[in-house]
C-alpha cells in the first residue's frame, strides 16, 4: 500500500468516525469517560492540566519557529539542502496542524460544558502534528534514531489524549480522531512535498 493511498484511507477514517459521532455518543466513549473523566476538579486534574498546557498548542508555534530559525541559519551557511528541507517541515507541521480548523463541521459537544467544538482534540493534533513532523525530520537527518523519537512521539500523543480524558473535556473518538487526521494529512503532505521517502544523502547530518 502507497503512502498517498494510506493517508488517503486514514483521511476518509477521520470524516466518517467525525460524522458519525457528531450527533451521538458511542458506548466506547462514554465507558472511556467514566472510568477518566470526573477527576478534573482534584488533584489530578491539576496535574494534567499543567501537563495538557504544554502538550498541546504551544508545543507546535515552538517546533515552527525552531525551524524557521534552523533554515536562517542554514541559509546564512549556504547550506540550501537544509534550509529547504526545513522550510518543507515547516509546511507539513502547519498543514497537519490545520486538521482542528474542521471542528465546526462535526460541531461535537463536549463531555461537559467547556468552550468549543469536541471533535477532533486540538491539543491532541498539536502533539500529533510535532510528533510526525519530527519523525519525517529525524529520518532526514538522524536516520538510526527514527525508531526511538517515534515512541517517544507515540507516548507524548497517548500522553496529551490520556490528559484531555481526564480532563473531561474530550471523548475518545475526540483523541483518535485526531490522531487519524494528523497522520493521513501528514502522510498525503509529506509526500507532496517529497519528504517521504526520505533521502538522507541530501542533507549532511548534524550526528
Amino acid at each position: 500500500m502507497t503512502r498517498v493511498t494510506s493517508g488517503a484511507i486514514l483521511l476518509i477514517a477521520f470524516l466518517v468516525l467525525g460524522l458519525t459521532v457528531s450527533d451521538t455518543t458511542p458506548t466506547i466513549d462514554r465507558f472511556a469517560a467514566d472510568a477518566l473523566g470526573g477527576g478534573w476538579q482534584q488533584t489530578i486534574g491539576d496535574i494534567t492540566f499543567v501537563v495538557s498546557a504544554v502538550l498541546g498548542p504551544v508545543l507546535p508555534v515552538a517546533l515552527g519557529l525552531a525551524l524557521l530559525v534552523g533554515a536562517v541559519l542554514a541559509h546564512r551557511r549556504g547550506d540550501v539542502a537544509r534550509r529547504g528541507l526545513l522550510l518543507r517541515a515547516v509546511v507539513l507541521l502547519a498543514v497537519c496542524r490545520t486538521v482542528s480548523l474542521v471542528k465546526p463541521l462535526f460541531a461535537r459537544d463536549r463531555p461537559r460544558e467547556y468552550p468549543d467544538f469536541s471533535f477532533p482534540s486540538g491539543h491532541v493534533v498539536s502533539v500529533a502534528s510535532v510528533a510526525f513532523t519530527l519523525v519525517v525530520l529525524c529520518a532526514w537527518l538522524a536516520a538510526r534514531r527514527v525508531r526511538a523519537v517515534l515512541w517517544w512521539s507515540i507516548a507524548a500523543v497517548v500522553v496529551a489524549a490520556l490528559c484531555r480524558m481526564i480532563l473531561d473535556v474530550h471523548w475518545l473518538t475526540d483523541v483518535l480522531g485526531a490522531t487519524l487526521g494528523v497522520v493521513g494529512l501528514g502522510l498525503l503532505t509529506a509526500t507532496g512535498l517529497k519528504l517521504l521517502p526520505a533521502r538522507p544523502q541530501g542533507v549532511k547530518s548534524p550526528v
